[in-house]
């Protein structure tokens, strides 16, 4: 799952080749955030490292700031465990993400790049499909990571950026745990295409309404999926 990220949130520079540890970071953590290491999973350093083709030096390094993002556990004398999903984190994530959301689409409008363009762009493309029936749910969470990375970085702030990638990531591993009670996935995910327009035509306020819009919309389907 290594191609999911475009650039890791505080973490190396986009142009700059990843480290080990880096590349350890986010192969775990969007298998933790997609729930392939399923939450109370027990995480096993050495199968990681082989798994990932890396040594422990690096996994170990990786698990370091996935505990400070509350995706792994750590209990003296039992090991390191996947973070057990809880729902009634869903209101303070959502608070969260119902301020600065918005903040970070203004910001991307009003500072995308070129680079920053042609790479919404190009979701935007792949979001055109997403109700053609072609992506499977896995795929579809995928974009949607993809396209609320690419959306966070172009806002050019790094402190929000890495704010909002933490947050996001909780978000989705809820959404994992209700995937199959969710109707209208492939319609979610396809909301972003405005969004996405908006901030490559330089509209902050229209950005910043819709995210706004699109968490909130997260928020109620997920409750009424419970």
């Amino acid at each position: 799952m290594e191609q999911v990220a475009t650039e890791p949130a505080g973490g190396a520079p986009r142009d700059a080749e990843p480290t080990l540890a880096e590349r350890a970071y986010r192969a775990i953590r969007d298998r933790l955030v997609m729930l392939e290491i399923r939450p109370g999973a027990p995480i096993n350093e050495e199968q990681l490292a082989q798994s990932l083709g890396v040594g422990r030096t690096p996994v170990r390094e990786a698990l370091k700031r996935l505990q400070y993002e509350r995706l792994i556990t750590t209990y003296p004398r039992r090991g390191t465990f996947a973070t057990e999903v809880n729902i009634t984190d869903l209101a303070h994530i959502s608070e969260v993400r119902q301020e600065l959301e918005p903040l970070a689409a203004a910001q991307a409008a009003r500072r995308a790049t070129v680079a920053d363009r042609a790479t919404l762009t190009a979701l935007r493309r792949e979001l055109e499909s997403a109700h053609s029936g072609r992506h499977a749910a896995a795929e579809l969470m995928h974009l949607d990571l993809q396209v609320h990375r690419a959306v966070y970085a172009a806002a050019h702030n790094p402190y929000l950026e890495d704010t909002l990638v933490r947050h996001d990531n909780l978000a989705t591993r809820i959404w994992c745990l209700f995937i199959d009670r969710l109707s209208d996935m492939a319609g979610h995910v396809e909301q972003h295409g405005p969004l996405i327009e908006a901030i490559v035509a330089g509209e902050p306020e229209k950005a910043a309404q819709l995210a706004r819009g699109h968490v909130e919309g997260f928020e109620r389907a997920i409750r009424g999926a419970i």
